[in-house]
């Protein structure tokens, strides 16, 4: 009695979904007073580039796996 996943097929890749939503962090903080909340956005979105980052990194083409 297994149940089947409900798997949902993307339009983008994750490293695009994640550089969009660090742009989206960066508007949020610009229209914020200095403070802990923008200070917060900030880092989510410096996190989600280093996730692009290291995901663009995995995902080249030229990686290959250790013998």
């Amino acid at each position: 009695m297994t149940e089947k996943r409900n798997r949902v097929r993307r339009a983008s890749s994750l490293g695009e979904r994640l550089a969009a939503d660090a742009v989206s962090l960066r508007e949020q903080a610009a229209r914020l007073e200095p403070g802990a909340e923008r200070d917060a956005l900030l880092k989510r979105a410096h996190r989600n580039t280093i996730a692009a980052d290291i995901n663009t990194c995995l995902t080249s083409p030229g990686r290959r796996p250790r013998d």
